[in-house]
């Protein structure tokens, strides 16, 4: 299955996208896309339910994130041996884990916002994993069932807070707008069991990044494995996998995010998600 959210943003409703390319209307049978509704029992129960009963989407509806707000959002970085290499950092010998706010979701089409003191913003095309189940000491070779689906994310960062802030990566990556996700949730069924996807980005219509995801150091098992050594998952928590070569840090010139650029990125049979950058803003309180 293909699993969307779509209307305004607060206001999204669940969608399945039927074989047609058909957004249609699920909330007759899931309130939204998070916690036990992504659990493997829910997950096949509804993916008997007859999609034509089901009423369309409006026309032209916005799609949001595939996933409701998660628990958690834990991130692998340098999981590609050339962005290791790119960036200059010594390769992992286990996954290198941090954390990103929930609050960073956003939709795979609306705008990427700069934060008014953010000067470096950069870009990562990311697989993302949500989690299915519960999980806890995990063996890489059951990893698969704890999965609910995996989608298209760009784990936006600003490098002038992520190094010369504290050093601390989690900030550097929690901004509103940093996690672009979907448009859709799709299923393992629906995609070949070595998860080996193309991965890709371009700024500005120009390819930047390209890979495939079985070049990752740690597989997705292995990470669902290591993670669940540490801290219990919880069906709907995101799992973002790390990025292949082709950022703009280390290089000589960074062409860092700026208003007015596009980011375009998406992975084989996940489809695929457009940004426009906005202007920085200043901080607003509600």
């Amino acid at each position: 299955m293909k699993l969307v959210r779509f209307g305004q943003p607060g206001d999204e409703r669940p969608g399945i996208l039927d074989a047609s390319g058909t957004v249609r209307d699920a909330s007759s049978l899931v309130r939204d896309w998070s916690g036990s509704a992504l659990e493997a029992s829910s997950l096949s129960e509804i993916s008997r339910a007859d999609l034509s009963r089901l009423p369309e989407a409006p026309p032209a509806s916005r799609l949001g994130s595939p996933i409701a707000a998660p628990g958690k959002i834990v991130c692998v970085g340098l999981n590609y041996a050339d962005h290791a290499e790119e960036t200059g950092f010594e390769l992992p010998q286990e996954p290198l884990v941090f954390l990103k706010s929930p609050t960073a979701l956003s939709g795979p089409f609306d705008p990427i916002v700069i934060p008014a003191t953010a000067n470096a913003l950069d870009w990562e095309v990311e697989l993302a994993v949500v989690v299915g189940g519960v999980a806890r000491n995990v063996r890489p070779e059951e990893a698969a069932s704890f999965i609910a689906g995996v989608a298209v994310a760009n784990d936006l960062t600003d490098r002038h807070w992520q190094f010369e802030r504290g050093g601390q990566w989690s900030k550097a990556k929690s901004a509103d707008t940093f996690a672009p996700l979907g448009p859709w949730l799709v299923t393992l069924g629906e995609l070949p069991a070595s998860l080996d996807l193309r991965i890709w980005l371009q700024k500005n219509d120009v390819p930047r990044q390209e890979s495939r995801t079985t070049r990752m150091v740690f597989s997705v098992s292995q990470i669902i494995a290591h993670l669940s050594e540490f801290m219990t998952l919880l069906p709907g928590d995101l799992i973002l996998t790390g990025t292949p070569q082709g950022v703009a840090y280390n290089k000589a010139e960074p062409d860092y995010l700026k208003e007015g650029d596009t980011i375009a990125c998406g992975i084989e049979g996940l489809g695929s998600q457009r940004c426009a950058v906005q202007a920085a803003v200043s901080s607003m309180h509600k």
